[in-house]
């Protein structure tokens, strides 16, 4: 059997959930957005049950931390699924938040409220900041311990001051997904 393709979120609000729907639609992919919380309140095992079972190639998992600091709930779920030899993590949409540098991730690029790939990192508005290849948000802290190949910063999935609205396709995460799957 060969690994199933994921792709991290590093949220589960209802703005995610309702973003990461109409993307999966648009470019292919399944979302578990029915496990998805904020916090997370599943475990990593009903989760990597469901990626079992999920007939498709690529696979969205959103995790949420709820500003939790350290090692929350997403972030056992992220450990665990990075372990796990039947899943393949190919990349993550990391998610900035306002936790004031309490907990950060490198990254491999960012995009911005505009659209634009920026080295710089972004705030929750998707506004870049003085940060080379660095975020700050709530359910990021493992990302960068992990042998994760490409982590996308971006601000908050489906906002974004309206630039990343589903009206609009969410654009912003959407790139960030494409850009994720160009480098696999």
């Amino acid at each position: 059997m060969n690994a199933k393709e994921i792709i991290i979120i590093t949220d589960g609000d209802l703005f995610a959930r309702k973003a990461m729907d109409v993307i999966s639609q648009q470019i292919g992919g399944v979302a578990l957005t029915a496990l998805a919380d904020n916090p997370s309140k599943i475990d990593a095992n009903t989760i990597i049950k469901a990626i079992q079972h999920i007939d498709a190639e690529l696979i969205y998992v959103l995790i949420d931390d709820a500003g939790f600091s350290g090692v929350g709930s997403g972030e056992h779920i992220l450990k665990t699924l990075a372990h796990e030899p039947s899943i393949t993590i190919i990349g993550a949409v990391a998610v900035a938040a306002h936790t004031k540098n309490k907990e950060w991730t490198r990254i491999s690029f960012a995009i911005d409220q505009d659209g634009n790939i920026t080295s710089k990192g972004v705030n929750k508005e998707g506004i870049p900041i003085y940060d080379d290849k660095r975020i700050n948000g709530d359910t990021v802290y493992l990302l960068d311990q992990l042998s994760i190949p490409t982590v996308v910063g971006i601000g908050d999935i489906g906002k974004m001051q309206g630039r990343d609205d589903v009206s609009k396709g969410c654009p912003i995460t959407r790139k960030a997904i494409e850009m994720i799957l160009e480098r696999r």
